[in-house]
């Protein structure tokens, strides 16, 4: 017998010394049916990475356009990846002009919209692009999409602006009125998508509903307990928390129950619920990403390095001595400068360990990261100033050879943020006439 006539079950365990382990998706793993030109077409992916804060923007823009560019200090950690990426130049989000420094910036990076003034629960803002993307495929896969950051919500008022600190908490958005609740555990995650790629046999709707009951039910209790503006808050959580309930009815849907993972999630290998500093709770939950893209648990994620107004202590890094937000206003002093670069570099090191690591996942000929879209993007320019105007964004990935990867692309001044979205939309294969305020596709962007 040839070794490509052998078939190997998407289940299939490396079995030794009484531990099972997950193979990684290997071409025996295609039934026999599928051989050749019958191989089912790679699903494409969209993750957004966004970091808090800005950038200094000294050290921030490649050299060059189009093809012929070198990559900046502060990008310098995806030249091995020059490649796979668009770096973009002059985009901003018209949506975030005036109100606060940061609130109505950050929320609104993928909704591009304005949204509302408010210390309270009646939230206002728009539909985000991951989240049109996600209510397009919501029927294909256990989790329509997977929300993750590291810091947890922040709630109450931010007194120096007025704004309700759930804005700067939360990127992703399904309705005006709903943003989507975070995971910050990273064994939870896992355990989520173990149960999710289990199918409906393994009750996985089932548990996350008592599981959500439980959490409803507390909260609720409490509520009766306390004061006024303890109740505001947490309406404000209970808000958030509400927005699970539609995604874990979807998720056990009797339309899904055809879906089979494209790679066994092994649930040995869980990984710590209390990594031991924030670089490693960061790696972890992009190991999440990886991990849900690779199996088809979802297509669609985002994930937030801090809240807005982010306060990491980055003092792990050397030459760094303060926190993220504290540096990102150096008021120009060539010391804070020098820290700030550093911090960004090094969450543009922690993006271009997710591409290589997508990158590594074989599917087929292509590998995952050929068949995503990851953007890393900051809703500030110069954090200083919180300046909104030539965001610093790069998109990876191509999208199953839908996006035109290996340049930097430079537009003209003030050019939507949203077009990028427009064509991201359409690459993944949820078109839009228009998204908020798109006057059509970015050029360059998708292959011609």
């Amino acid at each position: 017998m040839s070794i490509r006539n052998i078939a190997l079950s998407r289940r299939a365990l490396l079995r030794g010394a009484g531990v099972g382990l997950g193979l990684p998706w290997l071409e025996a793993m295609i039934p026999a049916a599928f051989a050749s030109s019958k191989v089912p077409k790679s699903p494409v992916r969209l993750a957004v990475l966004y970091m808090p804060n800005g950038v200094n923007t000294n050290s921030w823009a490649p050299q060059g356009s189009g093809r012929d560019f070198t990559l900046s200090p502060t990008l310098a950690p995806l030249q091995d990846l020059k490649d796979q990426v668009v770096v973009m130049s002059n985009l901003w989000n018209a949506a975030s002009k005036g109100g606060d420094g940061h609130y109505v910036k950050e929320a609104a990076i993928l909704t591009c919209t304005t949204i509302k003034k408010t210390p309270g629960a009646d939230l206002a803002n728009g539909v985000s692009m991951d989240q049109v993307a996600a209510q397009r495929v919501a029927d294909q896969t256990p989790l329509p999409s997977l929300e993750l950051g590291v810091t947890p919500v922040a709630i109450g008022v931010d007194a120096v602006v007025g704004y309700t600190r759930v804005y700067g908490s939360h990127i992703a958005w399904s309705s005006p009125t709903t943003p989507l609740a975070r995971e910050i555990n990273p064994r939870s995650v896992y355990e989520r998508l173990f149960r999710a790629s289990s199918g409906p046999q393994g009750n996985s709707a089932k548990m996350d509903t008592l599981l959500l009951d439980r959490v409803l039910g507390d909260a609720r209790r409490l509520r009766a307990q306390v004061g006024s503006s303890d109740r505001l808050r947490l309406d404000e959580y209970l808000s958030v928390v509400r927005s699970l309930e539609e995604r874990v009815a979807r998720s056990g849907s009797v339309a899904r129950t055809a879906w089979k993972p494209r790679v066994p999630i092994d649930p040995k290998t869980l990984p710590t619920d209390s990594p031991n500093d924030h670089a490693e709770h960061v790696r972890l939950m992009l190991d999440m990403i990886a991990i849900a893209f690779q199996s088809d648990t979802t297509r669609v994620s985002t994930f937030m390095f801090g809240n807005a107004v982010s306060n990491v202590s980055f003092r792990f890094l050397e030459g760094v001595s303060a926190g993220h937000h504290d540096v990102s206003h150096h008021q120009k002093e060539a010391d804070k400068l020098r820290q700030y670069q550093l911090i960004n570099r090094w969450h543009v090191e922690q993006y271009a360990y997710l591409l290589r690591k997508l990158k590594g996942m074989k599917e087929g000929e292509s590998t995952v990261l050929d068949n995503s879209m990851v953007l890393f993007a900051s809703a500030l320019s110069d954090g200083n100033s919180h300046n909104m105007h030539n965001l610093p964004m790069v998109l990876g990935g191509r999208a199953g050879g839908r996006i035109d990867a290996g340049q930097h692309l430079v537009y003209s001044e003030d050019t939507p943020a949203s077009n990028l979205y427009f064509s991201m939309l359409n690459a993944f294969g949820a078109p839009v006439e228009r998204f908020a305020d798109s006057t059509g596709p970015l050029p360059g962007v998708l292959c011609s």
